[in-house]
């Protein structure tokens, strides 16, 4: 589903794409994906303790007298040869001219691919990787000056050849579930975890670091790597989803990829199975209600409200978070983001219940009241037009003892002193709406918007009459403090000078 999604967007020319697929081979098609989330970005320091965590009865290999040779040779049955495989030097241990050589060569070594599924075959050869790998981490984050696309290309290469595999475990939606209770499982953890986390925070600090240019980076960080990367949602470890997630947020956040990356993720929500998952839930309220904060949501806002009323579908309760998340990131002086807004607002409420609508109702018509009274038309028109959606007006009538006495005095001010002449005739419909719905209502409503009028310009009378009787208080010092003043009373020193 998702490749086909893939395949009618538009696509940019590679040069890595066909050595990239010459060496990682082809990566079989996944079904639906499922995509973990977790409370806040994976910190910089997160695999500092890892260097520790050496296999019992394996030791360091380091040699730094001898050379890497090529590592691999491939057999006809696909499996790996391993003739030599031993730690180059230290990045402390070279010049600074040689290091970035150096970088080249330690990422070939780690093109390297062993099998774990016997932890005591190639100990040492394994070790050295991870260190060695350990030592790329180190490098891209203490960078200084942008990465040259030669290091781009090798990099992206390493990655796949790490990455893009053949999953051990296949999808739980291709296991029979009524022998299998998928909520009650264990969860699967990939044997090759000690290598794959330290691929995957390399590659995450290569995306996040300023020293990669992203123009760069998009001719091998492209539409098919992507793809390939989410064929790895499939995996059964949650560590692994743990990553991609976050990998393929920092991808989308610096390379002006949201809106194609938030239609794929679409059709994966689509597929999502019910009930939501914990974790499906989380993703939501922590990487998509978010994306309504940048000024640039223009870019992408199509696809991430699609994204947003998928949930909503998904499981109706979800409405009230959504909904009260909006109102969170509600602009103040962007007119044509409230336009947006109130747009997706009407999609959200379109597929919203009664019960979970009554949670949200009096802080949502509060933001609306404030749309109605605003200056410029169209977002006052955009929030009447709220009214002409059935469901949403069987809504509002449904609970209007509570939604009338928020927006009343905005329709009533709209009616006697709104600029604009479309305003005034649709605020008149909603008022008759309500009107013919419960006119002791309207009426209620009516004459407390008059008392509180009333009172509001007895205040300003007050205060009116408060500041002129100041005025005048101040007037008649200032008057007296100039007739005190008589020159006979000043001395003949004074006067002299």
């Amino acid at each position: 589903m998702i490749k086909q999604i893939l395949n009618r967007l538009p696509r940019k020319p590679s040069k890595s794409s066909d050595s990239r697929d010459s060496v990682t081979g082809p990566t079989p098609p996944s079904s639906s994906s499922s995509i973990s989330s977790r409370n806040g970005d994976l910190q910089a320091g997160r695999i500092t303790n890892l260097s520790n965590q050496i296999p019992p009865g394996s030791s360091p290999g380091i040699n730094q007298l001898n050379k890497y040779a090529p590592a691999v040779n491939s057999r006809p049955n696909g499996n790996y040869v391993v003739p030599v495989y031993e730690a180059l030097p230290s990045f402390k241990d070279v010049t600074s001219s040689e290091k970035q050589s150096l970088f080249m060569r330690k990422l070939d070594l780690c093109c390297v691919v062993f099998d774990f599924t016997d932890p005591a075959k190639n100990l040492k050869e394994k070790d050295v990787k991870r260190q060695t790998l350990l030592e790329l981490v180190d490098y891209v984050t203490s960078a200084s000056g942008k990465f040259p696309e030669n290091v781009m290309q090798e990099t992206t290469k390493m990655v796949s050849i790490n990455l893009f595999r053949n999953l051990t475990i296949p999808p739980r939606e291709h296991m029979v579930l009524e022998k299998i209770d998928a909520d009650e499982e264990d969860p699967v953890m990939d044997p090759a975890w000690p290598h794959l986390q330290i691929v995957y925070e390399f590659f995450l600090r290569f995306v996040a670091s300023p020293e990669t240019d992203a123009k760069l980076a998009k001719r091998y960080i492209d539409h098919s790597f992507v793809l390939k990367l989410l064929d790895l949602l499939d995996s059964e470890d949650p560590r692994e989803r743990e990553y991609l997630k976050t990998i393929l947020h920092r991808i989308y956040e610096k390379h002006n990829g949201i809106a194609e990356l938030l239609e794929i993720l679409g059709s994966v929500i689509s597929g999502f199975a019910l009930p939501l998952k914990e974790e499906h839930k989380l993703f939501l309220v922590r990487a998509l209600i978010p994306l309504h904060k940048p000024r640039c949501i223009a870019m992408y806002h199509q696809q991430l409200s699609y994204c947003i009323t998928q949930f909503i579908e998904k499981d109706c309760k979800l409405a009230d978070t959504v909904i009260r998340g909006l109102l969170k990131y509600w602009p103040i002086t962007n007119s044509s983001k409230e336009v947006m807004f109130l747009g997706e607002l009407e999609e959200i409420l379109e597929a919203t219940q009664p019960a979970d609508f009554q949670r949200c109702m009096v802080p949502l018509f509060r933001q609306i009241a404030r749309c109605l009274n605003s200056s410029h038309f169209q977002v006052a028109e955009r929030a009447l037009f709220l009214w002409n959606n059935d469901h949403i007006e069987n809504l509002i009538k449904q609970n209007s003892k509570v939604i009338l006495p928020i927006i009343f005095p905005a329709l009533e001010k709209n009616t006697k002193s709104h600029w604009n002449q479309a305003v005034q005739s649709l605020t008149l419909n909603v008022r008759k709406i309500f009107t013919d719905h419960d006119p002791d209502l309207v009426s209620e409503c009516l004459k407390k918007f008059e008392e509180d009028e009333a009172k509001d310009k007895e205040i300003r009378s007050k205060g009116e009459a408060t500041w002129k009787r100041l005025e005048e208080i101040a007037a008649s010092k200032a008057a007296s403090r100039e007739s005190a003043i008589d020159p006979r009373t000043i001395p003949h020193q004074v006067l002299s000078v």
